[in-house]
C-alpha cells in the first residue's frame, strides 16, 4: 500500500518535472530565436531594404523574452528534485561499481541500505534548508531583478519536489534495510554501469 502511494507520488513528480522542463525548453527556444529574429531585423541591409517588414516585425515586440533566464532558473530547481523520487525508487542513479562487484551479494546489499540511508538523510536534510529558504524568501519579500517574480515561489516549488524526494528516499532506504535483513528482492536496483 505504502509502495503504491510512493510510487504514484514519484510518477506524479516525474510527469509534472517533464511538462515543466518541456515548457522551459520551449521558453528558451522561443526568447533564442526571438533574439535572432529581433537581430536580423536590425541589420542595417534589412532596414533599409525591407523597412516595412522590419517595422511591422519590430512593431510586434518581436524579440527575447524579458526574464526568461529568471524562469529557466527557477523551473529547473522544480525540475530537478522533481526526477529525483523516481530516480530513487527505480534505482536508476549512476554507480561506479568497479570495486565493490566483486564483495558479493551481501555486501553489496549491505552498502545499497547504507546509501538509501545515507540519501534519505540527505534530502531530508535539503527538504529543511529549502523550507527554512522559502521562509526567509517570503519574509523578505525578495523578488527577480528584471520581472520581479517572487523568490519564495521557486523556493516553494523546489521544496515540494524535495519533500516527495525524501519520503520516496525514506522508504527506500527501509526497504533496502528489510531487503538486507530478509535476502529478498523488493526494489529494483537497475544501477548504470560507469
Amino acid at each position: 500500500m505504502l509502495g503504491r502511494i510512493v510510487e504514484a507520488l514519484a510518477r506524479l513528480m516525474a510527469v509534472l518535472g517533464g511538462l515543466v522542463l518541456t515548457g522551459l525548453i520551449g521558453l528558451t527556444c522561443a526568447s533564442v530565436a526571438g533574439r535572432a529574429i529581433n537581430g536580423w531585423m536590425h541589420a542595417d541591409w534589412v532596414e533599409t531594404t525591407l523597412p516595412a517588414l522590419s517595422g511591422f516585425v519590430l512593431g510586434l515586440g518581436v524579440g527575447p523574452i524579458n526574464g526568461d533566464f529568471e524562469l529557466v532558473e527557477a523551473g529547473m530547481a522544480f525540475v530537478i528534485f522533481a526526477f529525483l523520487p523516481i530516480t530513487q525508487l527505480t534505482g536508476a542513479h549512476a554507480s561506479v561499481d568497479i570495486f565493490t562487484r566483486a564483495l558479493g551479494p551481501r555486501v553489496n546489499g549491505g552498502l545499497m541500505a547504507l546509501w538509501a540511508l545515507v540519501f534519505a538523510a540527505v534530502l531530508i536534510l535539503i527538504a529543511r534548508q529549502l523550507w527554512l529558504g522559502t521562509e526567509a524568501k517570503m519574509r523578505y519579500g525578495e523578488t527577480t531583478y528584471l520581472i520581479q517574480f517572487p523568490i519564495w515561489w521557486a523556493y516553494a516549488a523546489a521544496l515540494s519536489g524535495a519533500v516527495v524526494a525524501a519520503f520516496a528516499a525514506c522508504y527506500v532506504a527501509a526497504v533496502r534495510v528489510a531487503e538486507l535483513v530478509t535476502g529478498a528482492l523488493i526494489l529494483p536496483s537497475e544501477e548504470a554501469d560507469h
